[in-house]
């Protein structure tokens, strides 16, 4: 499965925010991440369609996550960038050519289409399976404890910095 650069940044957005204590600007998680804003903006816009995180207005406006992280998983943020579609899409090749099985007889997927599908059930109920706090947790655990709330200080002295 590729997946594009873009679940990488939004998955780290959202991680972040858990630590942030006001709503953070897009273009402040740009300059954490060290990405472009324009392109860190069409991901959280992205996770915003999918209502991952909200867009709150005003002089201290920026994103917020709309739920506890422990309810958003993995495979939401994948979807919301991405997109649902399944990786692989059977284009019944077993039915071309000049020995081509006739369509009556394909009755069932064929062994190619069943095992993607496969392959693609595995892959997202493993990435249902890890919510942002299983992410919060595993930085906590490689970063330290200090490494989330100094993040959320820095996320947030730039709006106290902007008032």
């Amino acid at each position: 499965m590729k997946l594009s650069g873009g679940v990488e940044w939004a998955l780290h957005c959202c991680v972040v925010l858990t630590a942030a204590t006001e709503p953070v600007p897009a273009a402040r998680l740009a300059q954490l991440h060290d990405v472009s804003p324009s392109y860190l903006a069409k991901q959280m816009q992205a996770l915003s369609r999918a209502g991952l995180v909200k867009s709150v207005q005003g002089k201290t406006g920026g994103y917020v996550l709309t739920r506890a992280a422990a309810d958003i998983t993995a495979l939401d943020v994948v979807q919301a960038v991405d997109g649902a579609n399944p990786a692989f899409v059977c284009t019944e090749i077993r039915q071309r050519g000049p020995l081509g099985t006739p369509p009556e007889e394909c009755t069932k997927p064929c062994p190619i289409a069943r095992a993607m599908s496969a392959a693609d059930a595995a892959w997202r109920a493993s990435l249902r399976g890890v919510s942002v706090a299983d992410l919060v947790g595993s930085v906590e655990r490689d970063s330290g404890p200090g490494a989330l709330p100094g993040i959320g200080a820095w996320l947030n002295s730039a709006q106290a910095s902007d008032g």
